[in-house]
């Protein structure tokens, strides 16, 4: 049983809340993304916050440090776009594995810095921005933009690259379409088979409207059978809703699962500017009833969460015991 395992059962663990939203704050400009190394690489590369690890890799130890600080016992991985398929939009495939190996070690060495508690590095891996089910084509149905055979070939490159610089788990995030994520899981268990080893997995997909569908249209329940057969350590939501609209869809899964569930919302939805403005105390109260109605095993921030939301929401969980692992219904 790995240390994580161990952990989970003691107490609810807190997860990091939102890389982008920090690096936001640098205000980097083309120049900070590109650094030495790429002041001459013919192609734009602001907007990679992936590449910042390479490029600006201590102001992304300044925000694992921060959440740390706050009480995270997890930190994600900057590798939210990590793989050839999100990279090609920059031209940058070739760098796939040294980005997300450098994000890896990066974030291993700010959790290495604690040793007040067990820190734990989950290697993010993000939905890309292609879908295997739907075609991005309203006129021609049939068509894809990416098959199986290619996320999964991406993804067990970022997954190998993830394991090398030393993640304790990996966290399948942001799941807007459910194949894509089977792609991303049959390359992790491909990987631990080849190498003869087992890192705990989280899942996490997102409730993309009121709807409560995925964008591939499948229910929470349908969403949790199409991944069941996989062993995880969690399963759960994140992003797109905010914490009180998506108490629902966790109260559904709590009722179909004995996995521990996981949650990481927005901080509330977007204004009219796409800004989130939950403060950390609106989003605390809304987080404890959670965890009053004994919901999650596994609770942080998306979009728009601060150090200053996850202090908050850490101080809260140390109040409750983990969410015990009964179900109504298979």
């Amino acid at each position: 049983m790995s240390k994580i395992q161990e952990e989970i059962k003691k107490r609810i663990l807190v997860l990091d809340g939102a890389m982008g939203t920090m690096l936001q704050r640098y205000k980097f400009e083309e120049e900070d993304f590109r650094g030495e190394r790429f002041k001459d690489f013919p192609h734009p590369l602001k907007g990679n916050n992936d590449l910042l690890s390479i490029t600006q890799p201590e102001a992304v130890k300044s925000v694992h440090r921060a959440y740390f600080e706050a009480g995270a016992d997890i930190v994600e991985t900057n590798t939210f776009s990590g793989t050839t398929i999100g990279m090609a939009d920059y031209h940058m495939e070739d760098l796939v594995y040294e980005l997300n190996f450098q994000s890896a070690k990066i974030a291993r060495e700010v959790a290495d810095e604690f040793t007040d508690k067990p820190r734990f590095v989950a290697g993010s891996i993000g939905p890309t921005n292609r879908t295997a089910s739907m075609s991005p084509d309203v006129n021609d149905p049939g068509f894809r933009a990416v098959n199986f055979d290619d996320l999964k070939i991406a993804y067990k490159q970022q997954v190998e690259a993830l394991i090398d610089g030393g993640c304790d788990l990996l966290l399948v995030e942001t799941i807007f379409d459910t194949l894509n994520a089977k792609a991303a899981l049959f390359a992790i268990e491909e990987v631990k088979e080849e190498r003869n080893i087992d890192i705990p997995v989280m899942v996490s997909g997102t409730i993309t409207d009121a709807s409560g569908r995925t964008l591939s249209g499948q229910t929470v329940e349908a969403f949790l059978i199409s991944i069941s057969h996989i062993p995880l350590l969690s399963v759960g939501f994140n992003c797109a809703l905010g914490a009180d609209q998506l108490k629902p869809y966790l109260k559904r899964l709590g009722n179909n699962t004995s996995l521990n569930i996981s949650a990481h919302p927005n901080a509330g939805l977007p204004n009219p500017f796409g800004q989130y403005d939950q403060t950390p105390e609106e989003m605390q109260q809304l987080i404890r009833e959670y965890l009053k109605e004994n919901l999650v095993n596994i609770i942080g921030g998306c979009c728009g969460t601060t150090p200053e939301h996850i202090k908050l929401i850490a101080e809260v969980a140390r109040e409750f015991k983990p969410r015990t692992q009964q179900f109504k219904s298979v």
